[in-house]
């Protein structure tokens, strides 16, 4: 095999097939062609077969990718169904396994709207408010729940009827609930997974000895889960090959930690340092950056390319001027003829700080794109569509309830009640109570025995009828794509061509079926994200800095650079250095996201979050003055005033700040405290970090942050 394109260290990455192999690939670096290209020497010279290859990937999209570059550097006929994001594996893993559970093959998997809906339900139940508020707070108690306990041996494993139990926390019948549906959400697919290699030895082996060889992508931003699982099948082979970079983490609130990077056992280290991305300058002010991290592995990326344009800081009297100014710079690189409006990449540390940069586009005329909108598989339309796909698969009654009356067939809310009592005495789905009632005169009426003989004809026809072309038929048999077409509504028409065509794209890439081809068709959808399907449009791009990860543009702007703002002043607050070192982490990334040039500003003002005159960020004051030029007029007494302000933090994470000792002194070991979704409970430790590990009233112990906890009289 032909590996002459390659560099001396992706080389050695290529060729070290055996053992624990950690490979630290900085931004730029080509990785994706290192990973593909030791996969194809994998199965061209070792002559593995590719279903004894695991690669998991963080992305959809790095997936797709992947795949598309190794099915040009294998022979014909070779399948790659194993390069997957770790979620994709769990779907295929659970699709052989997850009947140990009780499950069927067939299990539904739960978007946000989903749970969201179920959280809706359960509150209902409850006689509790139903606003948005309360929802989002059942949903993170359910998250602590799933995080703070081995909740799958707990509650899915036994078989006891649970169904009504109003007496139990509201997360554990949300849970339940989930159950009921025999639905999974984004974290049971790894939860489940962990439980049963865990528990059956047998699965555990068939596995271990199904996976040859095991390659992990992005592995800085994989948390405890995802990692137990990458040890577990590869522990009889021994041959796991990570790809990382612990600069880039930056998603420990997912859970992922660089430090499992850092401290991974490896029997060999290969650093990949030189980026094919950005100019010489933009790598300088990236290292000079990064380097005041401890938390990292010591490299410093360099590049042959040419040194390129300076780097420009612009400090601006207020946002509005911030905003403008980088309007004129876009339009000045237009008008000489150097760039497309989709060569700009404007990116915020949160999704507040777009407005100013949004109006000033609109007043300019420039065409821009906000990356983070809702969702496409999320739109109304496109998850009508989903819904009706859904039903016939399977007796959802989530989807039941989106289409009963889409379009209207007069189901309203006493009819929907009288349909839910049925099933609620018959211990059935909406769907099959509504099938088994037609009779009822409240029932009977032509456009609801037309809906029922629509799903019961595309079930019928379900192994004979693709899913593309059974969407087309459900969208003209219901009238839904008239409807919209009726209304003159193009936006959603061309989103439902979008999701015509999608299909049928999968449904060519994909043509050997697990199971009926539509049951999965919905199980890998329901893991797709923004970031995986998006059309390119000439516009400028406007996005987190989180969103941005991966992504590359020839001309980036990192608005809002103010002290407070950027680095955040609560995460550095509530987690001292460790949450410093991620915001570094963070600009690490925002800086290597760009190619050609880098554009740094910032304005002066109050920021009403730090209670504060705004300040440069102390990350602008970190690089070399000689590796940047300032524009606007900018008083040098600012830098004096952040240094002083940045001489006076304390970063000690085991000091607590006034506001943290309040908390955590007003509650004691021992004392009765009360939590809005678990209740009642007594306190049994406290952590140094202020972490409390309470008992609760249902005799479950959780571990929860003091902020969440009020202490009783």
């Amino acid at each position: 095999m032909d590996l002459g394109t390659l560099n001396r260290q992706q080389r050695e990455a290529v060729t070290s097939t055996e053992g624990r192999v950690r490979v630290v690939a900085g931004a730029g670096s080509g990785k994706t062609k290192a990973l593909t290209y030791r996969y194809a020497y994998i199965v061209n010279e070792l002559g593995v077969e590719p279903a004894n290859i695991l690669c998991l990937t963080f992305t959809n999209k790095a997936a797709q990718e992947m795949r598309s570059r190794i099915t040009q550097l294998v022979p014909p006929g070779y399948t790659n169904d194993f390069v997957c994001t770790i979620h994709g594996f769990c779907v295929r893993f659970l699709r052989e396994e997850i009947h140990r559970l009780g499950y069927p093959k067939n299990f539904q998997i739960l978007d946000e709207e989903d749970m969201k809906s179920l959280a809706r339900q359960v509150l209902t139940e409850n006689n509790t408010e139903r606003s948005v508020k309360t929802v989002r707070q059942l949903l993170e108690a359910l998250a602590g729940t799933k995080a703070a306990e081995p909740y799958v041996q707990q509650y899915i494993v036994p078989t006891s009827p649970v169904s009504g139990r109003t007496d139990l926390p509201l997360s554990v019948q949300l849970l339940f609930k989930q159950k009921d549906k025999m639905a999974l959400d984004y974290d049971d697919l790894i939860q489940f997974t962990r439980h049963i290699l865990q528990t059956y030895s047998e699965v555990r082996e068939k596995w271990q000895e199904r996976m040859n060889y095991v390659m992990l992508d992005e592995a800085q931003d994989c948390n405890g889960g995802d990692w137990e699982i990458v040890e577990t099948l590869s522990e009889k082979c021994g041959n796991l090959f990570i790809v990382g970079d612990p600069d880039q983490s930056i998603y420990e609130w997912r859970g992922a930690k660089p430090e499992r990077f850092l401290a991974f056992k490896a029997d060999k280290d290969i650093i990949l340092d030189e980026n094919y991305r950005s100019t010489p300058g933009i790598l300088n002010v990236a290292n000079s950056i990064i380097v005041n991290n401890k938390n990292r592995i010591d490299k410093r990326m360099f590049t042959r390319r040419g040194e390129g344009e300076k780097i420009v800081h612009f400090h601006a009297t207020d946002e509005r001027q911030e905003a403008q100014w980088i309007c004129q710079e876009i339009l000045r690189r237009l008008d000489n003829g150097e760039a497309a409006y989709s060569d700009f990449a404007v990116l915020f540390r949160a999704a507040h700080l777009s407005r100013f940069i949004e109006q000033a586009l609109i007043r300019a005329n420039i065409p821009y794109v906000m990356w983070g909108g809702v969702r496409f598989f999320e739109r109304m339309e496109v998850k009508d569509c989903i819904s009706y796909l859904r039903l016939v698969a399977s007796d959802d009654d989530i989807a039941f309830e989106r289409v009963i009356n889409t379009p209207s067939r007069k189901v309203g809310k006493v009819t929907l009640e009288l349909i839910t009592a049925y099933a609620s005495q018959e211990g059935t789905t909406l769907y099959q109570a509504l099938k088994n009632h037609l009779d009822d005169p409240k029932l009977n009426r032509d456009a609801v025995r037309e809906f029922v003989a629509l799903i019961e004809e595309c079930r019928s026809r379900a192994y004979s009828m693709g899913v593309c072309a059974m969407l087309e038929y459900i969208l003209e048999k219901t009238g839904l794509k008239q409807e919209y077409r009726d209304d003159n509504d193009e936006q959603r028409l061309e989103n439902i061509t979008e999701l015509v065509d999608s299909i049928r794209l999968y449904e060519s890439e994909h043509t050997e079926w697990e199971q009926l081809p539509l049951y999965d068709y919905l199980q890998d959808i329901a893991l797709y994200t923004n970031a995986d399907y998006r059309k390119e449009t000439n516009k400028v791009k406007l996005m987190t800095i989180h969103q941005s990860k991966g992504l590359e543009f020839p001309y980036v702007f990192i608005i809002g650079l103010s002290d407070g703002i950027f680095p955040n002043a609560r995460s550095i607050r509530e987690r001292k250095r460790t949450a410093l070192e991620e915001e570094r982490r963070l600009m690490y990334v925002a800086a290597t996201r760009a190619e050609k040039c880098l554009f740094l500003t910032e304005s002066e003002g109050y920021d009403v979050q730090a209670q504060q005159q705004k300040l440069p960020s102390r990350f602008i004051a970190e690089i070399k003055r000689d590796l940047f030029v300032t524009e606007g007029e900018m008083d040098e007494a600012l830098w004096r005033r952040l240094q002083e302000q940045i001489a006076n933090e304390n970063l000690d994470e085991t000091t607590e700040t006034p506001d943290d000792a309040g908390r955590a002194d007003s509650i004691t070991v021992g004392d009765n405290v009360f939590h809005k979704i678990f209740g009642q409970g007594e306190v049994l430790e406290i952590s140094d970090t202020g972490s409390c590990k309470v008992r609760f009233a249902d005799g479950k112990v959780r571990f929860l942050r003091s902020t969440f906890l009020s202490r009783l009289a």
